[in-house]
């Protein structure tokens, strides 16, 4: 039965087409996902290994498999990533939505199967912000939210419309320790549940875990207003077997932002996050960037492959290239060279650090592909010719995880 055609079609997934009748025993496990139109191009045979391991303990029941994908504006919308996170999900389990940054850090910043709010005095800081701190000391997904004010508060709950995220039984906040930093009240379901104190000598991230009944919650943050708060993110996450996909996307992103993260504060965040799979979405932007030499770009690449794999060196790790980009001259469109030169600089990072390689643009048809999916009915890709529309990022993401789940097998104990 090919699901493909329902999941496109839709442009929600809270209908949740054939995939909750496809998915409901594990010995169908192995059938349960088609060849994809692009595997992971994987010289090593083993760039998978531990991944498709944790995979095996979750469909036994005894463990959660944890994947975390890094990128830009295609990973920063969460459709993308939130159609992966939902047909994993359906396959293996719902072990949480993962990562979310409870304060809105940017206009339009919401992420699939969870609802998030705030007031409008928080201040973003990013590497390359205007406002706020360029220091690096942010969170998982590369940005921090602060304020020093009273007025302002952040709030997360469990989605009420999707079948996916409308449960979690353990709630994680982290916050910047910081000297002079204020304090801040976390609610539970309305219900005072902790004063956090921020303040210490040492600069650090800090967390406060809090375990409740599985089932919906809302969590809200209240500064006191003595001194700045500084959020690093949430995690809600179920005490049950399943999958968790955290969506760490930041819009105009490069790879190389992640060498402007300080590294003991981001590389603590993330071993103790002990991802079984990281995924680098990155390279659309940097198709554009015919100021600087391929290279280059390879070199400065590496280093942000050897700081994720030094971080955590026991999860798979797998590259996704650019997607399809042409260039408009003379009001014609015409190939995008560049494109091709950075998929190959990350095919041959990949194959050094021992990564996977997925080229989405061979996904999705080759060079000048996008043209057909913006012709199609309906569009599955934008007007600027750059993004996708939701059916398109649908269709990618569906491809992606056959691809990931390609030659994956079942084991019974």
């Amino acid at each position: 039965m090919d699901c493909y055609i329902h999941r496109v079609m839709h442009t929600g997934l809270n209908n949740l087409f054939c995939g909750l009748v496809l998915f409901t025993s594990v010995s169908a496990y192995a059938a349960d996902y088609e060849r994809p139109r692009e595997p992971i191009y994987d010289p090593s045979g083993r760039a998978l290994e531990s991944f498709h391991a944790s995979l095996r303990r979750t469909a036994r029941g005894v463990a959660s498999t944890r994947v975390m994908q890094f990128g830009a504006s295609h990973t920063e919308a969460d459709q993308f990533t939130g159609y992966l996170r939902e047909v994993f999900q359906a396959q293996f389990g719902d072990a949480g939505h993962g990562y979310i940054m409870p304060a809105l850090p940017w206009r339009g910043y919401s992420h699939m199967d969870v609802r998030v709010n705030s007031s409008k005095g928080w201040i973003t800081g990013k590497a390359y912000s205007k406002t706020g701190q360029t220091d690096g000391l942010y969170g998982l997904g590369g940005f921090s939210c602060s304020t020093k004010s009273s007025l302002d508060w952040a709030w997360v709950a469990t989605s009420q419309r999707s079948n996916f995220g409308r449960a979690v039984s353990r709630i994680e906040v982290s916050w910047l320790a910081q000297p002079e930093g204020g304090a801040f009240d976390l609610l539970v379901d309305r219900k005072l549940t902790a004063t956090i104190r921020t303040n210490h000598s040492v600069v650090q991230p800090d967390y406060k875990q809090i375990l409740v009944p599985d089932g919906p919650h809302e969590v809200e943050i209240r500064p006191k207003g003595d001194g700045e708060v500084r959020l690093l993110g949430m995690i809600l996450e179920r005490n049950a077997a399943g999958v968790v996909v955290d969506s760490l996307g930041i819009r105009g992103a490069r790879a190389s932002v992640m060498l402007k993260w300080d590294a003991d504060v981001w590389m603590s965040q993330l071993r103790r996050r002990q991802p079984h799979l990281v995924i680098l979405a990155y390279g659309t932007n940097e198709s554009g960037d015919t100021h600087q030499s391929i290279g280059r770009y390879e070199r400065t690449l590496s280093k942000v492959i050897a700081r994720v794999k030094g971080a955590t060196p026991q999860a798979s790790c797998v590259l996704v290239g650019p997607t399809d980009r042409p260039l408009r001259l003379d009001r014609k469109w015409t190939r995008r060279h560049r494109v091709t030169e950075v998929i190959g600089a990350q095919r041959r990072v990949a194959s050094r650090f021992g990564c996977g390689f997925w080229d989405a643009r061979d996904s999705m048809g080759g060079e000048m592909s996008i043209l057909r999916w913006r012709e199609a009915d309906p569009p599955m890709a934008a007007k600027d010719m750059v993004h996708l529309t939701t059916g398109g990022y649908y269709a990618l993401a569906d491809d992606l995880y056959n691809a990931l789940l390609y030659g994956w097998r079942y084991q019974r104990p």
